[in-house]
């Protein structure tokens, strides 16, 4: 009997959070449409959809900005902020008239991030390759403020060509930052190609382990999986990384490992073809 009711929340968890990504994936297109903007990055938003609904479902204890006691996440892509304002919309911080603003004239929501703490916007990002670095003080600073609070940074693979990951990785190891949990879309594109093509860094998995840090390398969109490798305590102190194996467009079929949808135009025949989709899933 017990473990037919835990089979039954399980399976109501999941089904939860299914369509709470099914919610986020639709906000993402519906700001792209109404922005018309070339500067909408929907492939690299899509993609990471399923890891942020698992954190902020079950793991991310989200409080008002401005409240010290509570965890942080920095989007360190911030070109998939997309992916980030349907968030705030779903946590009811933004609402239908900002994210209808998107890219438009006099708007606060920007192709990348703009620290806003009214719109919870709390970190700059979208120069690649800063987010771990801001992490890692904001960690350090936790612990010496004895707040037993985490830390998530979301970066992109390609983002991982940039040699300040490096520096911060090492850092956050030699340091023993347990509080911080660094999760990386690997979605195999980046802006002008494929990650094979434009830096090889297909060992990914390897080259964070030999920094020191503890490694799960998951399925990015198997909710069991992410749910897993977020849940998952270590005894060594060192933080940990999920690598995430992803798809660039995930959810919808004709923008699936297209790299054209990096960043596009998104007209209404398309966006009502993709909601159609979305909806099936």
């Amino acid at each position: 009997m017990v473990e037919c009711l835990k089979k039954a929340f399980f399976e109501k968890n999941m089904e939860d959070i299914n369509e709470y990504s099914k919610n986020l994936r639709k906000n993402i297109l519906y700001m792209a449409k109404v922005a018309g903007s070339n500067s909408s990055h929907i492939g690299g938003a899509l993609s990471c959809i399923d890891l942020i609904s698992v954190l902020f479902k079950k793991y991310f204890d989200f409080k008002d900005i401005n409240n010290q006691d509570r965890d942080r996440f920095i989007l360190s892509k911030g070109h998939a902020c997309l992916a980030l304002y349907s968030l705030l919309f779903e946590k009811k911080i933004l609402n239908k008239e900002q994210i209808s603003s998107f890219e438009k004239q006099g708007t606060k929501l920007l192709g990348h991030p703009v620290k806003n703490a009214d719109n919870g916007i709390e970190f700059s990002t979208g120069s690649l390759g800063m987010g771990l670095s801001i992490g890692s003080g904001i960690a350090i600073a936790l612990r010496k403020k004895s707040i037993s609070k985490k830390v998530y940074v979301l970066l992109g693979d390609g983002e991982c060509n940039e040699g300040s990951v490096w520096e911060a990785a090492i850092y956050c190891s030699s340091t023993n930052l347990e509080n911080l949990t660094a999760i990386i879309d690997n979605n195999g594109l980046q802006q002008t190609g494929s990650n094979k093509e434009i830096l090889d860094t297909s060992d990914l998995g390897e080259k964070w382990r030999s920094f020191g840090w503890n490694v799960l390398e998951i399925d990015g969109h198997s909710i069991p999986e992410i749910d897993d490798a977020f849940n998952k305590k270590f005894n060594n102190n060192k933080p940990k990384l999920i690598l995430a194996k992803t798809i660039k467009g995930k959810g919808v079929s004709f923008f699936e490992n297209d790299n054209k949808w990096h960043h596009s135009i998104l007209s209404n025949s398309l966006y009502e073809e993709a909601i159609s989709e979305i909806e099936n899933l």
